[in-house]
């Protein structure tokens, strides 16, 4: 989209009682929220149902613990269901870092062995990768795929960086910093005909794709349930196929140990597995509500209008070319080009964040990729055109002058 092209706003969505979609959350009414995609947020349905398993968890601990592997075994197939895959598969976890965590504890590398990651990779499980390979003396290669690459772009750039040592492959489904695809089930395909493992960090699919394990290739795939599900924070899959998932083991060992997987995973002492159990109320939530279809379709409407106004406000007060080229793009996301001056490294978008909701009072995304900054947008239900209105009004033009201040730092050292 150019800086200048700007959508029709959609209708914002409404609850059955016909007041606003954001009544049914309870988030703070003097912040704009504009940043669902990083921790999600929950609805009040979802808040209530996990209050009282809570209560009921602490009136009677010693009912609660015993019963909670065949409770979670119920959650599992429930949540399989959205996720369509089978509920043999499916191990719950509390974010798609510890599912990759789990991958990477249950993994060995031959002597030389190498893990490919992309530069699109969410950092911290690119530590996780790197952690790996120093255990086994191996090392981790990265893949450089161009913001503006297309499927087979994409393709070819990850798959340039299989070789013979090669023994592990981690790629996003939807990469965070960037919000854009990737196309993981060729990637998948010709892992596999190379008999390489490989693991997908789905951290922003699930809610956001329809089916975000149709036709998967791959070994091992991780997604949060709390992003775009809106389920409790510290609900996530792990789905495992194929032999390599029996080597596969909860980060806490208990009693259940030499279950098979997935069971293994619904036994690990004491924790607090209350969020699992509340999952799926915040997905049925949805869906009863307005269909998870027409929600999707209302997101990424909603995105593409608040990336046309933000964009064209920037591009009016800073002079910036906002225009980004994201050669598979991602329903429901956004990026929108920052001026110079803005979020050009990973520690000053974190910074940007941090200030702009302090002084702005907004709750925004700024992300960073080849030195360039970024605004990430990632619109939910509860949100409006109104909200990306105020953003273009009120505070894009304090980001301009934030922007030139900081370049006229530069130029004075």
């Amino acid at each position: 989209m150019s800086e200048t092209e700007v959508t029709t706003a959609p209708r914002p969505l409404l609850l059955a009682d016909g007041t606003p979609a954001g009544r049914a959350w309870s988030l703070d009414p003097d912040l704009k929220h504009l940043n669902h995609g990083s921790f999600g947020a929950v609805p009040l349905v979802a808040q209530e149902r996990q209050e009282l398993l809570r209560v009921e968890m602490e009136r009677s601990p010693v009912v609660w613990f015993p019963a909670l592997p065949e409770r979670l075994a119920a959650t599992r197939a429930r949540l399989a269901a959205f996720l369509r895959v089978d509920a043999g598969d499916l191990a719950l976890v509390p974010n798609a870092s510890a599912g990759a965590s789990v991958v990477f504890a249950a993994l060995t590398l031959r002597p030389g062995g190498e893990i490919v990651v992309t530069d699109h990779g969410y950092g911290a499980v690119t530590m996780g990768a790197e952690r790996l390979a120093r255990r086994f003396g191996g090392r981790v290669r990265t893949a450089h795929v161009p913001l503006d690459a297309d499927e087979e772009q994409a393709y070819e750039a990850v798959t340039a960086e299989f070789t013979d040592a090669t023994q592990l492959v981690v790629v996003d489904q939807i990469t965070s910093a960037t919000a854009r695809l990737l196309p993981v089930e060729r990637i998948g395909a010709e892992a596999r005909r190379r008999g390489i493992p490989v693991l997908v960090d789905g951290a922003h699919a699930p809610g956001l794709l329809e089916a975000p394990l149709a036709g998967a290739t791959y070994d091992f795939w991780t997604g949060n349930l709390h992003k775009w599900g809106c389920a409790p924070r510290g609900t996530a899959a792990l789905v495992a196929r194929g032999p390599l998932r029996e080597r596969l083991y909860p980060l806490i060992d208990s009693w259940a140990a030499a279950e098979p997987f997935p069971d293994r995973f619904d036994q690990q002492g004491t924790i607090d597995a209350t969020a699992y159990l509340a999952a799926p109320a915040a997905l049925d939530f949805v869906e009863r509500t307005w269909g998870w279809a027409a929600a999707r379709r209302y997101m990424d409407e909603l995105a593409d209008y608040g990336a046309g106004v933000i964009g064209a406000a920037f591009a009016g007060t800073a002079g910036a070319d906002t225009a980004v080229d994201v050669g598979m793009p991602v329903p429901g996301m956004r990026l929108v080009r920052l001026p110079d001056g803005l979020a050009a490294d990973r520690l000053q978008a974190d910074a940007l964040r941090d200030r702009v909701a302090r002084e702005l009072g907004v709750e925004a995304a700024f992300t960073s990729f080849g030195g360039a900054g970024f605004m990430r947008l990632s619109a939910h239900v509860y949100n409006t055109a109104a909200d990306y209105e105020y953003f273009a009004e009120e505070c894009v033009p304090v980001l301009g002058a934030w922007a030139r201040e900081n370049t006229g730092k530069r130029s004075a050292r």
